[in-house]
């Protein structure tokens, strides 16, 4: 689902892992040697476990053709505003350094004359984008291929305050800027939720289709050639210096058929979804997955100006057994979806409850566009193979509970580009699968706690409608509010006050009694 608000709500309930499972939970965070960031006090005090670590940032060169869209705030991106946002968001990354990487090509590996390495991208999606665009600025002769370029996959489309400054991304492509939400509970309980941020922070609201052509399209400027293809499969070299050699249609003459065609390549970044062929080409293993769907909605002006800078969250057994119903304001219109990973046949049941939760507010609306696309639920077994690795969906970066997946994504894709470029010497060796595990290492350094953290959260949270109740509760708290919103906005970690801490964590242990007490009268009532 995409990268949503809810993953800085998701923070506020860490401290239930002292309540349902603390030791294992603080095994693992002990366990975490994460760079840069700590999961605050929590160790120390039963206090929040906040779930975002900060990356190392590098941003690309603000040099790149800017391409107009018409989002909220059309034309130009140099305004006022976009100046006093990047001073803002920026205060501590210069978006216009050049693209520099330290270069670490090993000796053995093969020296390659009269040409440079040769990647291929296989989707086009964000980690797609910020792969193709790295690699491209880092000497790599690099080819993109995706098949939908008008692409847009269900997804709430929220992207974090700190993904416009170290992606360098213009306002042109923000529809929104989000400053408050609605927490809803399966009884209608609401609390709003925003309090603490001020006038500078907001949470980004975009269409996949208007973000994904961008980072394509810079990609491009980089000299990233970006194929209108739909990729088959690959044939596997039998050693390490001969080429993959792919097999897609190409649909660039605008055939609806395609032309079969075929592409020798040194490496493959897979960043192509859920259901990657690149994946299924490697054996990189199975993984259990959730269904997202949503319907675009066109409302009247009247309905829409209540969701100027407001979304929406509903849980409930109504709307997701496991995970939780959205209305997401767009330029125009607003995105209303759910998801499920235990019961997929349900899922129009549920999307028809999360509408009728929500049908006062959205009376008059016409739907415009229905999407329906695969989550994945946990990162896939193998992630790299030989000259093979990869990103975003196909690895299976999206988290749980909150099911944030456009930041992790665009991380992933970069991260995975730059150990390419560091490892060929800017494209003037041959790469092999150390090189590779560059990348998968520091991911899972810097990331690996987060899903696991959240995994714990989904299973305590979303167990029942009590436990609902206790986690829409816990997000009224001013505290909560501010220490997770700043985790997610920055994807860093603001030391947090003791005191407020164990405050925090006897609240939550409250909660879920509660919850729990009003399960078991629950259950004996329906004996």
């Amino acid at each position: 689902m995409a990268a949503t608000i809810s993953a800085a709500l998701a923070g506020a309930s860490s401290s239930v892992v002292a309540a349902s499972s603390v030791g294992r939970a603080t095994d693992v965070l002990q366990r975490s040697e994460v760079k840069g960031a700590a999961f605050a006090s929590s160790s120390r005090s039963f206090g929040a476990v906040r779930s975002v670590v900060l990356g190392e940032q590098s941003s690309a060169s603000a040099s790149a053709g800017l391409k107009t869209f018409n989002g909220l705030r059309a034309g130009s991106v140099f305004k006022k505003e976009y100046d006093s946002l990047t001073e803002a968001v920026h205060a501590e990354a210069a978006v216009e350094e050049e693209f520099t990487l330290t270069i670490y090509a090993g000796r053995s590996s093969k020296v390659l004359e009269g040409r440079k390495l040769r990647v291929a991208v296989v989707g086009g999606g964000p980690a797609g984008g910020c792969a193709a665009e790295t690699l491209a600025q880092g000497g790599i002769e690099t080819f993109m291929f995706e098949r939908k370029l008008d692409n847009a996959k269900p997804c709430g489309g929220a992207i974090p305050l700190c993904m416009i400054g170290e992606f360098n991304l213009p306002l042109d492509i923000i529809d929104r800027k989000v400053t408050k939400m609605k927490m809803i509970s399966p009884s209608n309980v609401a609390v709003d939720v925003g309090k603490t941020l001020n006038e500078n922070e907001y949470i980004g609201m975009v269409r996949r289709e208007v973000l994904d052509s961008y980072l394509r399209d810079r990609a491009q400027s980089y000299g990233a050639n970006v194929i209108n293809g739909l990729f088959l499969k690959m044939d596997i070299p039998k050693d390490d210096n001969s080429p993959y050699v792919l097999h897609y249609n190409d649909y660039s003459d605008g055939s609806k058929v395609g032309v079969a065609k075929t592409l020798e390549v040194d490496a493959v970044i897979g960043a192509d979804g859920a259901n990657s062929r690149v994946a299924k080409d490697i054996d990189a293993g199975e993984y259990d997955y959730a269904i997202a769907f949503q319907e675009r909605i066109k409302i009247p002006a009247d309905k829409m100006e209540y969701y100027e800078n407001l979304a929406e969250m509903y849980v409930g057994d109504d709307v997701s057994p496991d995970f939780y119903g959205w209305v997401f304001p767009k330029c125009d219109h607003v995105a209303v979806g759910t998801g499920t990973v235990v019961n997929k046949p349900a899922i129009k049941k549920y999307q028809t409850a999360t509408r009728n939760r929500a049908k006062d507010k959205i009376a008059g609306g016409e739907i415009i566009r229905i999407e329906a696309h695969p989550i994945p639920e946990h990162p896939r077994p193998r992630r790299v193979a030989a000259r093979v690795a990869l990103v975003g969906d196909a690895a299976g970066y999206v988290t749980k509970c909150s099911g944030e997946g456009i930041y992790f994504a665009a991380k992933s894709g970069r991260m995975c580009a730059e150990a390419i470029v560091q490892g060929s010497g800017n494209g003037t060796r041959m790469v092999n699968e150390a090189d590779l595990r560059v990348y998968l290492e520091k991911w899972d350094k810097t990331y690996w706690p987060t899903y696991k953290v959240l995994d714990i959260l989904q299973k305590v949270f979303y167990r029942s409608n009590p436990a609902r109740e206790a986690f829409v509760e816990m997000c009224a708290d001013d505290y909560v509010q501010k220490m997770t919103f700043d985790s997610y906005l920055y994807k860093t970690v603001v030391p947090g006050n003791p005191l407020d801490d164990i405050k925090l964590a006897f609240n939550t242990i409250g909660s879920l009694v509660r919850a729990n007490a009003l399960r078991r009268e629950g259950q004996k009532s329906r004996v």
